[in-house]
């Protein structure tokens, strides 16, 4: 193997071991204030130190992750603030995304949204002929509205955090059914083409999760998200890299 390879292999090892850790940290097998040893984590998905190490780098880099001077690693705490500055920062930008969305989403778009909303209803039912899958509404509506511009802000390096904000804030059993109400409710608003109600819609819809959220947080300083239906196991050797995180 020369020199390019080793980069490639390290770098693939590197990503796979990113998107591992964050979906251990997203299920809530690593919970918020966990430390993050680089000689457990080393052990346990069976690499060298290294990179684990780039991996944490990347977890710290997108605010998953804290550490203090001369201390370990750590997944981060909620912080009230940050939950305001971020969830602010939501209803500004998935607003308009739903705004621009009942705009430009063709109608069989919406037919093929809705379905998959329905099927992820059904999955978090419980039923054993939906298979497992990685469906985000919040993402995808940011997708169909086709600003770059959002998209970069919402779907890039930040979405990781904003996604385990909004596990944490869907961490009650009762917000996923009126969570998957208000979904509907927006996507109606989008075929009906009403930009505005779409707008409002979803503004609402993220100031209840803020809300639901701040109370958890009021309750337990230290909650964990809602488990994943298809939470990963702690794996005990390389995974390769996954196709979504």
């Amino acid at each position: 193997m020369d020199g390019q390879e080793e980069d490639d292999s390290a770098r693939s090892l590197g990503e796979a071991l990113f998107r591992d850790i964050l979906a251990l940290i997203h299920s809530g097998g690593i919970a918020p204030g966990a430390t993050l040893g680089e000689a457990t984590l080393a052990r346990q998905f069976g690499v060298s130190r290294g990179p684990v190490r780039e991996a944490i780098r990347r977890l710290q880099g997108i605010g998953l992750v804290t550490r203090e001077p001369f201390a370990r690693a750590r997944v981060a705490l909620l912080d009230r603030a940050a939950v305001d500055d971020l969830f602010d920062m939501r209803v500004a930008l998935e607003g308009r995304a739903c705004a621009l969305a009942a705009t430009r989403m063709d109608e069989s778009a919406i037919t093929s949204l809705l379905a998959a909303l329905e099927q992820a209803r059904r999955r978090d039912l419980g039923d054993p002929d939906i298979p497992p899958d990685d469906f985000d509404f919040h993402l995808q509506l940011i997708e169909h509205a086709r600003s770059p511009r959002i998209s970069a802000v919402l779907g890039g390096d930040l979405y990781p955090l904003l996604r385990l904000y909004r596990r944490w804030s869907g961490a009650r059993p009762e917000r996923k059914s009126v969570a998957y109400q208000e979904h509907w409710q927006i996507l109606r608003a989008i075929r009906s083409r009403d930009a505005d109600l779409a707008r409002s819609l979803m503004e609402q819809h993220i100031e209840k999760a803020r809300a639901n959220l701040m109370t958890a947080l009021d309750a337990s300083p230290t909650i964990r998200p809602a488990p994943a239906a298809h939470s990963p196991a702690v794996p005990t050797a390389p995974i390769l890299p996954a196709d979504q995180a």
